[in-house]
């Protein structure tokens, strides 16, 4: 049997990305706003990737660790010269809150990637959050990223 010439022509971009959010999202038990302030005041933390143009404008949740997406995985692995202190161990639970729910969703799968288990993120991110009436800060100056 002859094969054909003609070769299949590529998913577009969109659809890879609707993929690649699909499996990351298919690992994680996501957390409505309220969920996730629920098991922040048992002990489990926030960790806001937004950039800080978008905290200097909306705001930030009070007690929420700001963490710049590029150094999240340094930042939270017990195992990293330059984890935080909060990192102590891969069983903490980590919550992760980007501005919409989709990068956050990308990171925290990440997390679990690196053997952080517990990791998840917020359901419809900021905007959820503020929507459902949980703490924001004013707008005003930003946090600065947490380093080692």
């Amino acid at each position: 049997m002859k094969k054909s010439s003609r070769r299949r022509t590529p998913p577009t971009g969109a659809s890879h990305l609707t993929r690649l959010l699909s499996r990351a999202r298919a690992r994680l038990t996501r957390l409505r706003p309220g969920q996730a302030l629920k098991e922040i005041r048992q002990g489990a933390f926030l960790i806001d990737t937004r950039p800080e143009f978008q905290r200097r404008a909306d705001g930030e949740i009070p007690g929420a660790i700001v963490i710049e997406r590029n150094h999240l995985e340094w930042r939270l692995h017990p195992a990293s010269d330059g984890r935080i202190p909060e990192a102590t161990n891969a069983n903490i639970r980590w919550i992760v809150i980007c501005d919409e729910g989709y990068a956050s969703s990308l990171a925290a799968a990440n997390l679990k990637a690196i053997g952080l288990r517990r990791a998840t993120d917020v359901v419809g991110g900021f905007r959820a959050w503020r929507a459902a009436g949980l703490p924001v800060a004013s707008p005003g100056p930003a946090t600065l990223p947490r380093l080692a």
